[in-house]
C-alpha cells in the first residue's frame, strides 16, 4: 500500500491577510471605544458635580423662601447685589482702591 503524505495545510495568503486586517480593525476599534468611554466618564463626573452644587443651591434657596421674611431678605439681597439698589437716604461707599 501506498502511504499518503500528510502535510500541513497552508491556507491562502490572501485569507491570512484578511484575518490579520480584521484583527487589526477590531483592536483599533476597541482601543478607540475605550478612549471615548473614558472621556464620557470624565464629562459625566463633571456634570454630576455641577448638578450636586446646583441641587445644594436650590435647597438653600427653597429654605430661605419658606417664609415671607426669607423672601424679603432674598429680594433685598438680589436688589442690592445685582441691581445696585439702595434704601432711601442710605449712603453707599465703593472701594475703588487696589485689592492689596
Amino acid at each position: 500500500m501506498q502511504e499518503k503524505k500528510k502535510g500541513k495545510y497552508k491556507g491562502s495568503l490572501l485569507l491570512k491577510f484578511a484575518v490579520f486586517c480584521l484583527a487589526l480593525f477590531v483592536a483599533f476599534t476597541l482601543v478607540s471605544r475605550q478612549i471615548e468611554i473614558s472621556q464620557k466618564r470624565r464629562t459625566l463626573e463633571d456634570l454630576q458635580q455641577r448638578l450636586d452644587k446646583q441641587t445644594i443651591r436650590n435647597e438653600e434657596l427653597a429654605d430661605s423662601l419658606k417664609d415671607s421674611s426669607g423672601l424679603e431678605e432674598y429680594a433685598e439681597k438680589k436688589a442690592r447685589r445685582d441691581l445696585d439698589y439702595a434704601k432711601p437716604n442710605e449712603r453707599i461707599f465703593v472701594d475703588v482702591g487696589g485689592g492689596d
